[in-house]
């Protein structure tokens, strides 16, 4: 799963005292309920920085993307662009937008993380991850993992035409939707054992992480614990969208609604 090197840290500045955390928006096209939430939220937060673990995107199929005119990923790069110049933002790799790169980081004012990385703030040291490399039992998906991040076929992908690419993700999300809409289909969780192993190695009691969509606090016991942040969906019933807010009291959810 991951070797034993040690974990990336990161130092919170003395000067941070709200710290925002999201995943799972899965921002596109055709979800403009969501987008429009999102730019409300990063205009209005106290924030002082800005933590994205993952799925920020439905799909990336490249930072060229947003080099279109008019695309959706270049609008996505400018509101981030104008929310970075008011806080930094952080941006940890998902299992939909692991294509996002250096190119796309710089336009938008985005700092890439490591998996995991480890947050010392407010006095306490917190274990931030996306998640989907703690779901052991979904091999199948931990076999696909490995081999789209693989540089060798990264670059493989990303030297096929836009529109190619384009065409790649929509049938993806066509699968991926027919796969969700299956009452057969069984979802692997975070392995506890897993969980409390990473969260040995990094020193931390509380592991933060998204992918599973199961917003929940689990005592992992030891003193250990995880936190799993909320997808977005603003246009559900009712809708979903969700901040996770550490100050130096902890951590409290923050519910955004669509007058939000």
């Amino acid at each position: 799963m991951m070797d034993e090197a040690a974990f990336a840290e990161l130092q919170a500045p003395a000067g941070w005292r709200v710290v925002d955390l999201v995943s799972d928006l899965h921002l596109q096209a055709s979800d403009s309920a969501t987008l429009a939430l999102w730019e409300r939220y990063l205009a209005d937060t106290p924030a002082d920085a800005l933590f994205i673990l993952g799925d920020l995107f439905e799909v990336w199929v490249g930072d060229d993307a947003a080099n279109e005119p008019g695309s959706f990923e270049s609008h996505c790069a400018g509101v981030l662009a104008a929310a970075a110049r008011q806080r930094p933002i952080f941006f940890l790799h998902g299992n939909r937008d692991f294509l996002v790169g250096p190119g796309f980081a710089a336009r938008a004012g985005l700092t890439l993380l490591a998996e995991p990385t480890v947050l010392a703030f407010a006095g306490r040291r917190w274990l931030l991850s996306h998640g989907d490399l703690l779901c052991l039992e979904d091999t199948d998906y931990l076999a696909f993992r490995a081999q789209v991040r693989s540089p060798g076929w990264q670059s493989a992908f990303l030297a096929r035409p836009l529109a190619e690419r384009r065409t790649v993700a929509r049938q993806i999300r066509t699968q991926s939707e027919a796969r969700k809409a299956d009452p057969r289909a069984v979802w692997a969780d975070v392995d506890s054992g897993a969980a409390r192993d990473w969260l040995r190695r990094a020193d931390a009691p509380v592991l933060i992480h998204g992918h599973t969509h199961r917003p929940a606090e689990h005592d992992l016991g030891d003193g250990q614990a995880r936190w799993v942040l909320s997808d977005w969906d603003a246009a559900a019933q009712p809708p979903r969208a969700e901040v996770l807010r550490l100050t130096a009291d902890g951590p409290q959810r923050m519910a955004l609604s669509a007058s939000t």
